[in-house]
């Protein structure tokens, strides 16, 4: 069921991808921000999925709060004159490498206990055509 939710939203995205104008300059900063923050609760919600904890009212909350506390925090800074956006980067993307890393384990784990199961039948069936 998440891996259709996950294909509608790849493909509306391609939609309005192709279909949205230009987006404006000054704009720009916003949107990266809020892609940051997005993608931080993408990878975020992928590692709890792997680590059998995944919410799926927390997921929906996170993406939309994370992505509009980081467009507020861009507004705040530009109306100070202050780069905030760039303390939101950091905390995102150092939360996208460390989810990042999370998956990446889950995976090598997966691939290490395939092989090892591989080898303990190998070794099975060896035993027997022995016997």
């Amino acid at each position: 069921m998440t891996l259709i939710f996950i294909v509608i939203g790849c493909l509306l995205g391609l939609l309005v991808g192709f279909l949205l104008p230009t987006i404006p300059y000054s704009a720009s900063t916003y949107l990266a921000i809020a892609i940051i923050a997005a993608l931080d609760s993408v990878f975020g919600g992928f590692a709890s999925y792997v680590k059998k904890n995944f919410d799926m009212k927390v997921f929906v909350s996170g993406f939309f709060v994370n992505a509009i506390l980081a467009m507020l925090l861009t507004y705040l800074g530009e109306k100070l004159n202050v780069d905030i956006y760039l303390a939101a980067i950091i905390v995102f993307v150092g939360r996208m490498f460390n989810n990042l890393g999370i998956i990446r384990r889950y995976f090598l784990y997966k691939l290490d206990e395939k092989s090892q199961a591989k080898k303990s039948s190998k070794i099975k069936d060896s035993t027997t055509e022995n016997k």
